[in-house]
């Protein structure tokens, strides 16, 4: 499987479900993958763990920050990395070349309360391997994961200096009909 074979997954699946529901594009690419021979859910898993881990970022934890209305611990951003890679190549690589425009590539009624997380996604390949195999997924042969985000840490509790980073999402993000309300609270990453 290549990196277009994946990305056309991820698209297809959420295509089919409307994009709305998380659990219901992850229950439908568990379903994609489990037709497929045990080698290409490995590589789709592989695809899908190298990108997770790209966008394990700093600047996309602030964005992240921003657009969910703060309160974004470590697990919540794994949630998010997973979101991000749901929502299309598009949408993954444009937030990875300035996490900033995200605020042009999110859906139109993207709503921070309900939206902008997707934990099952991560497990999708997994669930599917052992469900074609009654196996666990076997290493995937990818470096180590990070210990720390790339990049320069963010102060997310200075909202001035994240509205100045992230100014077109601090804008969407903070409109009288976004759904996040006020502004972002501050606080350190739990982490």
């Amino acid at each position: 499987m290549d990196e277009t074979d994946f990305w056309e997954i991820v698209d297809e699946t959420r295509e089919a479900t409307g994009g709305g529901d998380p659990d219901a594009h992850a229950d439908l690419l568990v379903e994609r993958l489990a037709g497929l021979d045990p080698e290409s859910v490995t590589d789709f898993a592989r695809h899908f763990e190298a990108r997770f881990n790209r966008a394990y970022r700093w600047d996309v934890w602030g964005a992240a920050w921003v657009l969910l209305g703060g309160g974004v611990g470590d697990d919540t951003f794994e949630n998010f990395r997973c979101w991000l890679i749901s929502q299309g190549r598009q949408v993954f690589e444009g937030t990875l070349s300035a996490p900033d425009e995200l605020a042009a590539l999110l859906p139109v009624d993207f709503d921070p309360v309900t939206d902008g997380e997707a934990e099952e996604l991560g497990y999708a390949a997994y669930d599917a391997y052992e469900q074609l195999t009654g196996d666990q997924l076997p290493a995937l042969g990818l470096p180590e994961a990070p210990r720390e985000p790339a990049g320069d840490p963010v102060d997310f509790e200075d909202d001035a200096a994240l509205a100045a980073a992230y100014p077109r999402l601090w804008e969407r993000m903070h409109e009288p009909s976004a759904g996040a309300g006020g502004e972002a609270p501050g606080g350190p990453v739990g982490r």
